[in-house]
């Protein structure tokens, strides 16, 4: 694990905190859509902490095992019901509700705990391969079926 940034914010802080996300990601590895997805996930976890948790937070980012994470957490009163999901895309006319729905479209992984006491959410994109690396074959597809399962597929 290696950690790039740890820092509380406030809304004084969120370009800066956008711009410096962006860097430490690029350095990374990320670029094109990928590394804007990942910086516009971040920037909606900040802003959505500064706006509905009291105006401040705590981030922190890091690279393990192929990815790069952020987590952003809070102090607020947690995330309503039927937000957290992001399953609906709010209306073009809609001013709030954005922010989560962008979260869990733009990145491979997102998390969300959340509670009276506030929120964490965990970003997690994979980083692009390095030059050179090298790669065992691709793993074939097999099928298992078992008698003591009369559903028993398996799929890897």
């Amino acid at each position: 694990m290696r950690t790039l940034l740890i820092q509380p914010f406030t809304l004084q802080d969120v370009t800066r905190l956008r711009r410096t996300v962006a860097e430490k990601a690029e350095h990374c590895g990320l670029s094109g859509p990928r590394l804007d997805d990942f910086v516009l996930a971040v920037h909606e976890s900040v802003v959505n902490a500064v706006e509905h948790a009291g105006g401040h937070g705590h981030i922190k980012l890091w690279t393990v095992d192929g990815v790069i994470r952020s987590e952003t957490t809070d102090r607020g009163e947690g995330i309503p019901d039927g937000y957290v999901a992001g399953d609906h895309r709010p209306s073009d006319l809609s001013y709030d509700g954005r922010g989560i729905y962008l979260i869990r479209r733009l990145c491979d992984m997102v998390d969300f705990s959340t509670g009276p006491f506030g929120t964490t959410v965990r970003i997690t994109m994979r980083l692009p391969k390095a030059p050179g690396h090298i790669t065992r074959g691709h793993m074939r597809r097999i099928r298992v079926a078992g008698e003591a399962h009369p559903h028993g597929r398996f799929t890897a």
